[in-house]
């Protein structure tokens, strides 16, 4: 699903940068994807994404 129309990013895009490249927070987010940087009505989409993100992977971190 696209989250930022301008620049065409996805919630895949974002998640990867979450979890490959420890992406924390928007300034973060923004640097790396440019997401957030135009119109801003992808922002708290984008920021629900990395909130998710990294709640799921901490859940899953020590199970095995």
């Amino acid at each position: 699903m696209f989250v930022c129309m301008c620049y065409g990013i996805t919630d895949s895009q974002i998640e990867k940068a979450v979890r490959e490249d420890g992406i924390g927070n928007m300034r973060e987010l923004k640097a790396k994807l440019g997401l957030g940087s135009q119109c801003g009505s992808c922002v708290e989409m984008a920021q629900d994404i990395i909130d998710t993100t990294i709640v799921g992977e901490s859940l899953f971190k020590n199970v095995g």
